[in-house]
């Protein structure tokens, strides 16, 4: 395809994401014209096509790690960079929702968030969000950061960390790089633990969610809790 052959494709994606805002084109649509914003000089329907095979989903390929795009041939610094800024602005859009309102409340709003911020990790994290008497969100903490099958969860140290941030209530999130969102035995019982410690100073655990890819489980709603 020449270089006037590439022109006149990439307008007709333009048009086509102009009228519909992007309802009619399909994922390596996206991320072909996307591309072609930081490889101008270049037909990225191939590399676009090629990064979907390699990633599962827009979501994968969007949420990857930087040091593992670079690795894919034909992919520099310029594109990558183009690739995180959606990222970030979706995150940032997303985050947006659940800011300043009582979380309970805005429940789909907060999975979506928790589900495109961590559904793409290829390392399990624990986050625990601690919320004021009205259920809104005082801090959002990353508590521990393992390896890829396992993070650990100290009980201590998130209730202390409550009390420290006169917290009435805490929310548990972690995700499982497997894709399951499956609880294991352990996230059940150190999930009790924190609810026992908690209750003795006054604090709610409302709820454990556990992220596997573009799925959750809540353990309130799994009757664990």
């Amino acid at each position: 395809m020449g270089e006037a052959d590439h022109s006149g494709h990439r307008a007709r994606l333009r048009a086509r994401l102009l009228d519909t805002g992007g309802d009619a084109l399909a994922d390596y649509e996206l991320v072909e014209y996307l591309l072609a914003l930081a490889i101008p000089r270049r037909d990225t329907k191939p590399l676009a096509k090629a990064l979907l095979r390699e990633f599962g989903s827009l979501a994968q390929l969007i949420g990857a790690d930087p040091d593992v795009l670079r690795r894919i041939d034909g992919l520099g610094d310029g594109a990558i960079a183009a690739l995180k800024i959606v990222q970030a602005t979706s995150l940032r859009m997303l985050k947006g929702e659940i800011a300043e309102k009582p979380l309970l409340s805005s429940w789909d709003a907060l999975l979506d968030y928790l589900r495109a911020d961590m559904g793409p990790l290829d390392i399990e994290r624990v986050r625990v969000l601690y919320l004021n008497t009205r259920n809104m969100l005082i801090r959002d903490e990353l508590a521990s950061e393992g390896s890829i099958d396992q993070s650990a969860i100290y009980v201590r140290e998130v209730v202390k960390r409550a009390l420290e941030l006169g917290a009435a209530a805490i929310i548990l999130v972690h995700n499982h790089p497997s894709g399951s969102p499956e609880p294991s035995r352990q996230d059940i019982a150190i999930t009790r633990d924190i609810v026992a410690a908690a209750a003795k100073l006054g604090v709610t655990l409302h709820d454990h969610i556990i992220i596997g890819g573009n799925d959750y489980r809540s353990m309130r709603a799994m009757g664990l809790i």
